[in-house]
């Protein structure tokens, strides 16, 4: 698939699934609010099982697998059907798998020469992560200075909330935002459906809203 393609809603619903029953309902919110694009976190013994019943249930979903940080959590993504992936790091076993396997793969950076190496690797879109913890829109714009010009697009990720992803979104380089407001881990624990897919469609409000200006 082609990534221009797969980041064209420029919002990734990341999110923490701890019982399979939930995996579904939770990505139904998500449509209902207008975001088909989803990133299952391997941060739970059944990610890969969430996945794969996203995948099978609600084809509508574009559906990635997050916190891949072994070669093995790659295998399990691509067994599950997971569409792209994501990692906090940037790891040559974990590139390599995914290279192997086809699978799109946002490694995770947050200095120049770790950007440098991803590039070598033949990345070009990076996650930025975690965002505001290092600096937030004015620290990635200090790093897009020298590498703005290669081509290399970012999904910053971290801590971001509804109210700053309008200036993350303002910045050309910037291909998607990782956000987990939508669907925090608490919000789908309580089955709070409703409030997801309605921070859902605010947020891709404000998205619209930017490719208008």
């Amino acid at each position: 698939m082609n990534i221009e393609i797969l980041l064209q809603q420029r919002l990734i619903c990341v999110a923490v699934i701890d019982r399979v029953d939930d995996a579904v309902p939770l990505a139904e919110a998500l449509l209902a609010g207008g975001l088909n694009y989803i990133e299952v976190t391997f941060r739970t013994a059944r990610a890969a099982e969430c996945i794969s019943a996203i995948c099978k249930k609600v084809p509508q979903m574009i559906v990635g697998a997050g916190t891949l940080l072994t070669p093995e959590n790659v295998r399990q993504a691509v067994d599950a059907g997971a569409q792209f992936g994501v990692s906090p790091g940037l790891s040559e076993t974990v590139s390599q798998t995914a290279r192997e396997a086809k699978l799109p793969l946002f490694p995770g950076v947050i200095t120049p020469t770790e950007m440098m190496r991803a590039m070598e690797l033949g990345w070009k879109h990076l996650k930025f992560f975690p965002a505001e913890a290092f600096g937030g829109v004015n620290a990635l714009k200090a790093l897009i200075g020298p590498f703005g010009h290669t081509g290399v697009k970012f999904i910053p990720t971290g801590g971001i909330t509804a109210a700053t992803l309008p200036n993350y979104l303002a910045i050309p380089q910037v291909a998607a935002i990782g956000g987990s407001w939508m669907a925090e881990r608490k919000l789908v624990a309580e089955h709070s459906w409703d409030k997801i897919t309605a921070l859902t469609a605010a947020a891709m409000a404000v998205v619209t809203q930017s490719q208008t200006k």
